[in-house]
């Protein structure tokens, strides 16, 4: 793994430099996964912007985000961060279609993050940069647990094809705070506390070993089996989100 954090930060940096554009943007959300690509990307020495996104956010998610930031600026003469509330855009957003389509916490907790890609993509159209994706293998390849259009809208993807446990062996080879590496994987959208494995019902871990097993369903313990269902099931229900979209094809 000691040569990976090398190779993705000159790929990232081969892929700016052609693209003649000069900036990396990344949301900074106090996950794992935000503070390694963010990280690679200052590791680039490419001007890097990394942004602070709070919606309604709990005080924990935020803290970390800040202290990553903070972190990061200070080693890092190329990095510079934002902080922008949109809670009462958000907020704002919310009273003006709620009237007309009623509530729905879920489309409420994606239109979070989609709010969050719109002030990626503001800030760098500002700065002429590329938004930078931040989604692990297991959520973009395998369950599909991110937001279509919201964190899944990005313009490259630097860990994409690395699994949990590669982000969080990465993290420490590039020393990410311990609190960040540590603290319970979370998408934030949500009033309440509930974590990644709680929405889906496993752990990375146990999803990680789903994608990649072999094994006949005759052969697994009961817990084995519960979790590939589970796989199965968030991978068919999200296909939507990881096949290309569905096009009409003329027949001429």
């Amino acid at each position: 793994m000691s040569g990976l954090k090398m190779e993705i930060s000159k790929w990232l940096h081969d892929y700016l430099e052609q693209s003649g554009l000069g900036c990396f943007v990344i949301g900074v959300s106090g996950g794992v996964d935000s503070a390694v690509v963010s990280t690679l990307c200052a590791q680039t020495g490419l001007e890097t912007l990394v942004l602070n996104m709070p919606i309604n956010s709990k005080p924990v998610n935020t803290g970390l985000s800040e202290l990553h930031c903070q972190e990061l600026t200070e080693k890092y003469l190329n990095v510079s961060s934002l902080k922008i509330d949109a809670t009462d855009a958000f907020d704002s957003f919310l009273t003006g279609v709620t009237d007309h389509l009623g509530t729905s916490k879920l489309a409420e907790a994606n239109s979070k993050a989609r709010m969050r890609m719109m002030i990626l993509y503001y800030a760098a159209a500002n700065n002429k940069g590329i938004v930078v994706g931040t989604g692990n293998k297991v959520e973009d390849f395998g369950v599909g647990f991110y937001t279509k259009y919201g964190d899944g809208g990005v313009d490259v993807s630097p860990i994409a094809d690395l699994t949990k446990t590669q982000v969080r062996r990465l993290a420490k080879e590039l020393e990410v705070n311990p609190r960040i590496i540590a603290a319970p994987p979370t998408d934030g959208l949500w009033e309440d506390d509930r974590t990644d494995e709680e929405q889906i019902g496993a752990s990375y871990e146990e999803l990680e070993w789903a994608m990649e097993t072999e094994k006949a369903p005759e052969d697994m313990t009961g817990r084995e089996r519960e979790v590939l269902e589970v796989y199965r099931h968030f991978n068919k229900r999200n296909s939507h989100k990881m096949n290309p979209i569905p096009i009409f094809r003329l027949n001429v």
